[in-house]
């Protein structure tokens, strides 16, 4: 499986912006898919997961209520609806495939797309 991530930019503060990650292969739909993001200095953390059907959605806590993961099957791609932006949301966001079990940690993901930057000003 190969990923690519897309959608990311500079936004103000309270803005949103919507990230796309497209898969190729045929098995995009046996997977749970994650967003993941790291910034400068920091370590990697998880944002949110979907499961393969679309059916359960997981999310950190510092984006939940503003941040919406979805998929369509179909188009073999994962989305991050990222809304009422903050500075600290700033970061470079990774799409990630894996058949897991715990959706919230990275290394349970085998399969990695580039990165795309996302900066917020204030």
């Amino acid at each position: 499986v190969q990923l690519q991530a897309s959608g990311g930019g500079l936004v103000q503060a309270g803005g949103s912006l919507r990230l796309s990650c497209p898969a190729s292969g045929r098995t995009f739909n046996r997977y749970t898919m994650g967003w993941f993001r790291q910034a400068p200095g920091k370590e990697r953390e998880f944002v949110a997961a979907i499961s393969w059907s679309g059916g359960i959605t997981y999310y950190a806590d510092s984006v939940k209520g503003r941040f919406t993961i979805s998929r369509d099957n179909a188009k073999s791609t994962v989305y991050l609806q990222m809304n009422s932006l903050k500075p600290e949301d700033t970061a470079v966001y990774y799409c990630a495939a894996g058949v897991v079990t715990r959706e919230r940690e990275g290394q349970n993901y085998a399969y990695w797309g580039q990165g795309t930057q996302v900066t917020v000003s204030s």
